[in-house]
């Protein structure tokens, strides 16, 4: 098969065609602070064709595609990622139709339920497919005009950013001698915000009235569980690649304030992070950046989450850093604890599966695992942790050779020996220690 197929199907899947600075700052107090907000800096209206722009032919090939990498479960009408393309070849005219004329109107979220690694439940929503590709391709226009409106200090979910810069920069601050953080958490961020508040901030950037229907749409188009459909009163779409964007929004104005007052920060979508010179000073911080994060945005601190404290005392975004001048990057101890949980249940010696079929879904894990947090610059921890997860594999060996103190034996020169590194190379398991 030719390497243009795939490409010509997706094109015959879809028959589309083409159609045709911030106000005066203004004083106020918060708590003991007096100080003038600067406005968030927003993008000139856009223009009344961003409809059009959404339902461009070139745009929407864009967006199936990244639905179709994106892969994902059914929403409530059953329809498969697999089956869009020729969903939409049939019926898109009468799908682009109500887009253009400001009607559409998404269906409810799935809801569904899946176990946190530290206990509990986490409820996630899943759209249908096609209103999944409906957000993708309104999140693309919309992202192209937002963007570069955004903070530099905003990373998440961002082309061109990673959690790497947002790591690196942190790092950097307590290099720099900001040697405390205030560490803030968003208490269920994404599920708590104000619908009219955002709608707001949406209309300050685009004046297609159809877009802000739709949008609007989404935000309230309701989460099905067990059969019956609940209203959404707040909160971004979820399960949805609109929401991140929407997220980033929201929190441009607390990244504006936060350039304004002139701290030292990071944010990744909710995460965010502000780097100070002393506790006294961080205190003070934090006790001002809570009441603008009530007053202004009306969303809450988690307060048992967040804490003013040393750099090296807290995590952010699976890191955390060195004491001293250099604050290398290092793992996370619950980072490391949850990737030698998931070592263990891949490795279980009563899994009942070969050698072979161990090691490939172990090395799967272990490879992205490695290309995020090889990002330390701790070498030591990882060389432990190589060592540690081929005792594993010589154990489980051992164990399927129906002996007895395996883990014991794992370790011993015997063992060692007849299942050296090399071994496990061959087998394919990458080397988390090098790179």
């Amino acid at each position: 098969m030719s390497d243009k197929r795939p490409k010509n199907q997706l094109q015959m899947a879809l028959a589309f065609t083409d159609e045709g600075r911030s106000e005066a700052p203004k004083a106020r107090r918060e708590g003991t602070e007096s100080f003038t907000a600067k406005r968030a800096c927003e993008s000139p209206a856009i223009p009344e064709q961003v409809m059009e722009e959404v339902c461009g032919r070139e745009n929407c090939l864009r967006a199936l595609r990244r639905v179709k990498t994106n892969k994902g479960s059914p929403g409530i009408d059953g329809m498969k990622v697999g089956e869009l393309p020729g969903y939409l070849k049939q019926h898109w005219p009468a799908i682009r139709e109500p887009l253009l004329s400001g009607t559409y109107q998404p269906q409810p979220v799935r809801r569904v339920e899946i176990a946190k690694p530290d206990g509990g439940v986490r409820k996630l929503g899943i759209p249908m497919v096609l209103d999944r590709f409906i957000q993708q391709a309104v999140m693309q226009v919309l992202q192209g005009k937002w963007d570069r409106t955004f903070s530099e200090h905003s990373h998440g979910f961002r082309p061109q950013r990673s959690a790497h810069q947002a790591v690196a920069k942190a790092q950097q601050y307590i290099a720099e001698g900001k040697r405390w953080v205030v560490d803030l958490d968003l208490e269920k961020f994404f599920d708590r915000v104000n619908h009219d508040k955002l709608m707001a901030a949406i209309a300050r950037r685009v004046n297609d009235k159809r877009m802000l229907r739709l949008l609007r749409a989404f935000l309230e188009s309701g989460v099905m569980e067990n059969g019956l459909v609940s209203p959404v009163e707040e909160g971004t779409p979820p399960g949805g690649p609109l929401s991140p964007l929407l997220s980033n929004l929201v929190l441009d104005e607390l990244d504006r304030e936060l350039e304004w007052r002139q701290h030292r920060f990071v944010r990744y979508a909710d995460d965010c992070n502000i780097y100070v010179a002393s506790e006294r000073a961080g205190k003070r911080v934090m006790q001002s950046v809570t009441n603008f994060i009530r007053r202004r945005l009306q969303l809450k601190v988690n307060e048992a989450k967040s804490a003013v404290a040393r750099a090296q005392q807290r995590k952010f975004l699976g890191f955390s850093f060195t004491g001293g001048a250099e604050a290398k990057r290092r793992i996370a101890p619950k980072a490391l604890l949850r990737c030698k949980q998931r070592v263990r249940e891949l490795t279980r010696r009563t899994r009942g599966v070969s050698l072979k079929q161990m090691t490939t879904q172990l090395a799967e894990y272990l490879r992205g695992w490695k290309s995020y947090f090889g990002f330390c610059e701790t070498p030591s921890v990882l060389r432990a942790l190589d060592q540690w997860i081929r005792r594993r594999l010589r154990s489980v060996i051992w164990k399927q050779r129906k002996r007895r103190a395996s883990w014991r034996l794992a370790d011993s020169p015997v063992l060692h020996t007849a299942f050296p590194v090399a071994y496990f190379d061959s087998l394919g398991l990458p080397r988390l220690s090098e790179g």
